[in-house]
Order: structure tokens, then sequence, then C-alpha cells
């Protein structure tokens, strides 16, 4: 995931006038809501967030300046400080799929879901089979799909949902030829039993034929294999099948994906793949039904369900919460932002700048999500403590005094305080914040750590914070170039700075 980007100057515009906030911050909920590269995926994965919205921090190569000047403050700060958090992912699935399918989405899941209905009705006429159930058993069974699909999973941005348990014995239950169609009317039926309006649902019906295509590839395998009747000595054709189901629904979501949004389909590889995981852990137990050779085995999978359904109603539950304390968080987090834009113009536009290049370093040193998150967040507050730094000081135009130098150097221990008061996650900022003015040879403040023992975090903002400082005005300077900045920071590396941050740096400006 990419942080969206910042803009120098436009918190200044934001300042004047109450009206024109409120348009600004009108203007970026649509933005935000109508950001293409949010939609479902297939029957498991609704994805999210596959890519961010376009205005992105530049990826390797690309100038941090272009992106700074060309996206919008407001919108980044919204976002980008949640932009790797598998919460905000959640919270957009869910929205997402309480909504109707967008234009380009629609014509996309019609394209893929319409050669799922071509695929359907030929195999339907030219597999032949012995098999001939009833039309009880075999709406039994569409009802049991759908009923099943009901229990999901939230995995991250995705949804696993345990419909191996009634697909597997289906497979063998039923003449190979009608599986897909009974799937795809299953899950339609699971659809029209959501509380979504009638409307959504059926403008979302040809998002359930695209998710019906996992159903093909299994078909296929054991249809070329002669429709054998089940055997434990066949595993390697069920594995087969197993596979095939993978390739199938990965195909569909991606090609959907694709014509819709213009997404690489090795982007939905890591999220795909904890949802096949499920999916291959519950096989085994499908064809244990299967193996029993019963119409009614598949109701030996209900306390199965159930369980399920409890647990997946918990994990629901704790979503929820985690997702409103990380609202809370957020929205603590701006307001301190705020707080401090409020309270000199410059610092507030310069912690935004901060946090683009935070993450751009992020990102370059592959930090892992939760330390990304905190340094974003780390990045936004590390001058939060200058709220309590007179004005005639922040902005004298000359040299400070000592006794100036004392109180400036507080600030860092001050904004560790005010975050330790939120608690939580802000708490933990507040440790890096208090580091952020440390150097890698120990001659920093507040505590004179060195090395290592610097958090991660605070290193990549203090060497972000003074690319930032020396290429922007002051009112005792003028700003440097980005190459003399860039000269500078090498020629500190490994005394001020960390020499590994100060390369990544380099790297992505």
């Amino acid at each position: 995931m990419r942080g969206l980007s910042v803009v120098a100057g436009r918190a200044r515009r934001r300042r004047r006038g109450g009206g024109r906030r409120q348009r600004d911050d009108r203007r970026d909920q649509r933005n935000a809501d109508s950001c293409p590269h949010r939609s479902e995926v297939s029957r498991h994965s609704p994805l999210t967030f596959i890519e961010t919205c376009p205005i992105s921090i530049p990826r390797k190569g690309d100038s941090i300046k272009q992106a700074v000047r060309g996206a919008e403050t407001w919108l980044m700060a919204s976002e980008v400080v949640l932009a790797s958090d598998d919460a905000s992912l959640v919270a957009a699935a869910r929205t997402r799929r309480s909504r109707a399918l967008a234009d380009r989405d629609l014509r996309a899941s019609l394209v893929v879901g319409g050669a799922f209905l071509a695929v359907t009705l030929a195999l339907a006429a030219l597999l032949s089979s012995a098999r001939s159930p009833s039309p009880f058993e075999v709406v039994a069974f569409v009802v049991a799909y759908a009923f099943v699909a009901r229990v999901e999973f939230e995995v991250g941005p995705g949804m696993a949902v345990p419909t191996q348990l009634v697909l597997v014995p289906m497979l063998f239950a039923l003449p190979l030829g009608v599986v897909p169609a009974c799937v795809a009317c299953g899950l339609a039926l699971r659809s029209f039993l959501s509380r979504q309006p009638l409307r959504v649902q059926l403008e979302r019906l040809p998002l359930q034929l695209v998710s019906s295509w996992h159903a093909v590839g299994p078909v296929l395998v054991l249809a070329a294999a002669g429709e054998r009747p089940f055997s434990w000595t066949h595993w390697p054709v069920y594995a087969a099948a197993l596979g095939a189901q993978f390739v199938f629904d990965y195909w569909s979501a991606a090609t959907r994906q694709w014509l819709a949004l213009g997404v690489r389909p090795r982007a939905q590889l890591g999220f795909m793949a904890m949802v096949y995981l499920v999916d291959a852990a519950l096989a085994p137990v499908g064809l244990a039904l299967a193996a029993a050779g019963r119409m009614w085995a598949p109701l030996l999978a209900a306390p199965l369900v159930g369980l399920l359904g409890v647990f997946a109603r918990e994990r629901q539950v704790r979503i929820d919460h985690a997702l409103e304390l990380g609202h809370a968080y957020r929205g603590t987090a701006l307001l301190l932002g705020d707080v401090v834009e409020a309270d000199d113009a410059y610092t507030g536009s310069h912690s935004r700048d901060v946090v683009a290049l935070v993450v751009a370093v992020a990102d370059e040193l592959a930090l892992p999500p939760d330390e990304r998150r905190r340094a974003e967040f780390a990045a936004l507050l590390h001058d939060v403590g200058k709220v309590r730094v007179p004005g005639e000081i922040i902005n004298k135009p000359g040299p400070l005094t000592p006794e100036e130098r004392a109180i400036v150097e507080m600030h860092t221990i001050d904004g560790e305080r005010m975050l330790e008061q939120v608690g939580g996650l802000l708490a933990e900022v507040g440790r890096i914040v208090r580091s952020c003015h440390e150097r890698w040879d120990g001659a920093g403040y507040p505590d004179g750590l060195a090395g290592e023992e610097i958090p991660l975090a605070a290193r990549i903002v203090c060497c972000c914070d003074a690319f930032s400082a020396m290429t922007t005005d002051r009112p005792y300077r003028r700003a440097r170039s980005r190459v003399a900045a860039l000269a500078e920071l090498r020629a500190c590396s490994g005394t001020q700075f960390d020499p590994r941050v100060v390369e990544a740096l380099v790297r992505v400006v």
C-alpha cells in the first residue's frame, strides 16, 4: 500500500475561512468515495484498496517533489496514516459491499460473468452423466451452499467462506455439468438473503457470476478423469481439482480487476493466499463428507459450520472494536496535527511534507505494516511538542541563545508526554517522537542514544525532517536546492544520520 502524498502550503490556505474548508472536506470525501481502486474481487475476497487512489507516494525512481506539488494535503492527512493498516482495508471493503457496482466495474463484471454463463451452459450441454439426483436434492445443495456462504471471515481486506464443505460433496453427488450453475444459484440466493436493498442486490448479480468461476476448474478436472465415484486412491486427481479451483478463481478475479481498474494480477496474490489456505484446509473435510456416499452427508458439517459462524461473529465484533479504536487514534492524531498547524502554519505543513518522505523511505526499506504505520504517525506528530514553544522562538530570524535552544529541545519530551496521555498506539508513537532528534553518533537529544539504540522509525523521521527543513524557506535562511540537501545528508551520514536511511532517502527523492 502506498500512502497519499502532501503539498506544502495547502495548510495555510485551509486556514482562510471555515466555508472553504468545509467545501474542501466535502470534495475530498467525494474523491475518497469515488476512488476506483476500491472494489470486490471474488467469492472469497472482496478486495479493496488493491492500489490506493491515484495520488500516491512515488515509487523508486520518481520525484518526491513532483508528488508533493501534485497532491492534496487534507486528503493525505485523513488517509496516509492508515493506508497500510488492515483495519482501513476492512472498513473500505464493508462499505463497498453495501454499494452497487460502479459503471466500469459493472461492465467488467458483465464481461467476465457473461463468459462464465456461456461456459456453464456449454458444460451442462456437453458433459453427460450417469448421476440422477432428484430436484429436491439439487435444491438442497443450492440452499446449503447459500447458507454456508453467509459465514464470512474477514481476513485483512479479503473474505474467506467455508463453502468447500458443500462444494466438494456437490462434485460427487450431482452431475458435473450442473455444478457451476448450482454454485451460481447458491451465491445469488446468498445475496438475496442479505439485508442489502433489492436494487443493490440486482445490480450486483453479475458479480455473483464472476465469483462462481471457481467451480469450473474442479469440474473440468474431474470430468477429464471420467466422473469416477469417490475413492481416496484418486487423491492426485482431487489435488489437481483443488489447484484448478484456485487457478480459475484467481484468473476470474484478476481479469475483472484488470478490466475494471487496470490493476496488475500480481498485486492480488498476497491477498488471495490466506483465503486459499482456508480452502485448502477445509477441502479434506469436504472429501470426508463425500466419502460417506450419502446425499445427506453434508448435514454432518452443520455443527462445524455453526461453530465457524460463532467464530466469524466474534471476529467481526473484534474487528468492529479495532476499527472504532483506529478511528479514535486517527482522529486524535489529526486533531493534534491541526493544533500544531493552528499554532504555526510552517510547522503543520512541514510535518505533512515529512509524512510523504517517511512513507516513501519506509516502503523503500520494506518496513512491516505495523512499524510503517507508527512511522507515519510519528512523522505527522514529531513536532507536536512545539505547541509549548513560544512563537517568537520558533520564528526567530537570528540564532537562538542557549536558553532558547534548551526550550526548543524540550519539545520532543513534551510531545511524548502529550501522546502518552492519549495512550495505546499513540503512546508508542510518543516514544518514537521523543527520539526523533537523536543522532547516529550519540550526540543528539534528549537521551543521547546512538546507532541501533534509536528506534528505526525515529531515524527515518530524523533524516526526512532534516531534508524537508533544508529544502524549505525559513525566516532566518533561504531553502537549499535538492542536490545541496542530499549532499549535506551524505556528508552527515554515519554521524548525524543512519547511513542506511540516508541511502534509502536518496533513492526515493
